[in-house]
């Protein structure tokens, strides 16, 4: 049996934080490393208590949602609410940090950012990274499958459902399968 690299290890822990992602947009998930130790997780969505763009949509002003509060920002805030320090430390993140996230964990005193997917790279931020001496490196998910689709897949498979709701008299067989899609996106 094969073990999985650490990078890959702490890249599926990112990639499964994000499924708990509130924003519909994208899913993205940071995990903050130290010492091969997982000190904090963070997704993005909507401030605590709040209302979710899964529930009411976006609020885009200027192209962006400012409901939401991103992955890396989210895990930041959690090692400073619970005094973890995260300087040394490392983050893994599903996608490349935007400008914002890149400046608040150059001044978090993290070490080096493995992502997944290229998303909007900004020149700045590589810049600005390299400046710091913060060591970047794609590192793509490859060892397990994570679906990160499913949501789209859902709502696809609830489209069909309603259609064939339309269609048919037979009952039974709908309930039957609207159970089955019921099993396969809510374990």
């Amino acid at each position: 049996m094969k073990r999985i690299s650490w990078d890959q290890y702490f890249m599926a822990q990112s990639h499964l934080l994000a499924m708990r992602s509130t924003c519909t947009r994208l899913m993205v998930g940071a995990t903050i490393v130290r010492d091969k130790r997982i000190i904090a997780g963070g997704y993005n969505g909507s401030v605590s208590g709040g209302v979710h763009c899964i529930d009411e949509g976006c609020y885009i002003i200027d192209g962006h949602c400012v409901r939401t509060v991103h992955a890396e920002a989210n895990a930041l805030l959690q090692c400073a609410k619970f005094g973890v320090p995260t300087d040394g430390a490392e983050i893994y993140v599903t996608h490349f940090p935007c400008l914002q996230c890149c400046k608040q964990i150059i001044q978090s005193g993290i070490k080096a950012v493995y992502y997944a997917n290229d998303y909007k790279n900004h020149p700045y931020a590589l810049e600005l990274f390299d400046d710091a001496g913060i060591h970047t490196k794609k590192v793509a998910l490859t060892e397990l499958s994570i679906d990160e689709n499913y949501r789209e897949k859902e709502t696809y498979i609830q489209k069909l459902l309603k259609e064939l709701e339309r269609q048919t008299d037979d009952q039974e067989n709908l309930q039957t399968l609207k159970a089955e899609a019921d099993a396969l996106f809510r374990l």
